[in-house]
């Protein structure tokens, strides 16, 4: 878990990288040095300096920047920077926001956020650099792969096994058992019943193809 004191870079400079600022402010005592970006769209956001792209990740390192958060929406895009990251020797704290419910038995690996107001129930398991997002529910024994990601509002009840790089839409509903294959695309709002192969992309109550599988 992230400690009061680390400086840390964030890797990202959009949406998502906004509510990870604001999470940090809400833990308190997180020094962040600046955003790295490779679409340079401002110098700042909400109040903090964008340097550059991730070029500048060895002169930080160097300079005492000892810790990263990957802040980007893209599964795929967070999996791949995580991994360079770690190449670079730099600390990937998970980060939880204040408001959120972790049960003492729960498990989030590194880079992982979970957001305001989410719950994550015993036993559960958060992969690396998977976001849990937004008043998400967890629950207990869930397995949450690498780098997906569970959307805000969504409820994954008991059991619930999701594939590395997953997203589950916003508001959708799991049921308990289901198993969610990686790289696999959940439409917001859907109810998901049945295992979901992976690749697959599925919407809507019951949860029904929506498009060809994507090959690996």
């Amino acid at each position: 878990m992230i400690e009061p004191g680390q400086r840390l870079v964030i890797l990202g400079a959009g949406g998502h990288a906004k509510v990870v600022i604001e999470l940090l402010r809400a833990i308190g005592g997180i020094e962040v040095v600046g955003l790295l970006d490779a679409e340079l769209t401002s110098s700042e956001l909400l109040g903090v300096p964008v340097l550059g792209d991730d070029g500048l990740l060895p002169a930080l390192r160097a300079r005492g920047v000892g810790a990263a958060l990957v802040a980007l929406g893209s599964n795929a895009l967070r999996d791949r920077i995580g991994a360079k990251l770690h190449t670079l020797g730099f600390v990937l704290p998970a980060v939880v926001h204040p408001s959120a419910q972790l049960s003492p038995s729960a498990r989030v690996s590194e880079g992982a956020v979970v957001m305001a107001r989410a719950c994550i129930g015993p036993l559960a398991t958060v992969g690396a650099f998977s976001i849990i997002n937004t008043g998400a529910i967890v629950e207990h024994d869930n397995a949450i792969g690498r780098a997906a990601h569970i959307a805000p509002g969504s409820v994954l009840a008991g059991t619930v096994t999701v594939g590395e790089r997953a997203l589950v839409g916003a508001g959708s509903a799991v049921r308990p058992g289901v198993t969610i294959g990686r790289d696999a695309v959940i439409g917001a709002g859907s109810a998901v019943v049945a295992d979901v192969p992976p690749g697959a992309v599925v919407g809507g109550a019951p949860a029904r193809p929506l498009r060809p599988i994507r090959s690996s």
